[in-house]
């Protein structure tokens, strides 16, 4: 019932309330401000699965925990990631076009790392159910076509839009609530029975790939609230478009998102509310040099 009903519709829903914030020019913003966005990616659709394969390795996780650690890095961000670079004082701008074009570029990078993800751990009991057109149909079925008709209603009804997007935002929020909560009592015993496996090893990569993020982007010369809403967007994943791909594939998979989506909102917090008074404390960006007129 959960994984047929429950955990679909409420993925429409955030996928959906997602596009309602979305503009095109979030996505023209990969272009209008390539180096924050390209960074950003980078960090979200490279760095963040390799962390989740060497966290995989260090702890030693059966196969098939590593293969759903994998596939939880790989997963894009999401809208809660935009609240949290928000209470941060990052760059929200820059979260939410991160956001929308990993949800996009999610198509290939789940199932690419999905797949390297069984062969490499050796996770014969799914490997054989891994499809790689099959995985890539349903990403674009459940995070593609809800996205896309939030971004059209916004287009459409642009005033309706803005006047109860707080709400759509707290539906969005309810629903991911539920479904880690859904998805913790539906696999309550592969849960627990591997709590004290998987919970040191998603914070691990939670905390790791924030800070490796934050780094990466403070040595490229990004300012603190860019180098914020990139860290951010690494960790805090949308956890229900992992657990939707793991449910489809093998119910074990679903324990280390189950896990993460109750951990990532105390460590994300944490760093949130430490970025607050960093951010609250930088001075603005100088002004860009005029050319003064010639005499």
């Amino acid at each position: 019932m959960f994984a047929d009903v429950m955990l679909p519709l409420s993925l429409t829903l955030i996928m959906g309330s997602l596009g309602l914030t979305l503009t095109p020019a979030d996505f023209r913003r990969v272009l209008t401000a390539p180096k924050g966005v390209g960074i950003g990616l980078a960090n979200l659709l490279v760095i963040s699965p390799l962390l989740a394969f060497s966290v995989s390795e260090l702890y030693g996780l059966t196969a098939v925990l590593a293969v759903g650690i994998v596939l939880l890095g790989s997963s894009p961000g999401g809208t809660t990631a935009n609240m949290f670079t928000h209470l941060a004082r990052g760059d929200v701008a820059l979260s939410v076009s991160m956001t929308a074009v990993s949800s996009v570029a999610s198509v290939i990078t789940v199932p690419l790392f999905l797949g390297l993800a069984a062969d490499h751990f050796g996770a014969e009991d799914i490997s054989d159910q891994i499809s790689m057109p099959g995985i890539a149909a349903k990403v674009f079925l459940i995070t593609i076509v809800p996205l896309s008709i939030g971004m059209l209603i916004r287009a459409r009804r642009t005033e309706w839009t803005l006047r109860n997007m707080a709400k759509a935002k707290r539906v969005a929020l309810t629903a991911f609530v539920l479904v880690v909560v859904g998805a913790i009592i539906s696999e309550f015993d592969e849960v627990s029975g591997s709590l004290d496996e998987v919970a040191p090893a998603v914070i691990t990569f939670n905390v790791l790939a924030m800070t490796v993020s934050y780094l990466i982007a403070r040595g490229a010369k990004l300012n603190g609230k860019q180098a914020t809403a990139i860290a951010l967007e690494l960790g805090v994943h949308n956890t229900t478009v992992a657990l939707a791909v793991a449910a489809s594939v093998d119910d074990d998979l679903t324990a280390p998102a189950a896990v993460y989506g109750i951990f990532m909102f105390v460590t994300a917090g944490l760093f949130a509310r430490f970025m607050a008074r960093r951010n609250a404390e930088d001075p603005p960006p100088a002004p860009a040099p005029t050319t003064a007129p010639a005499a």
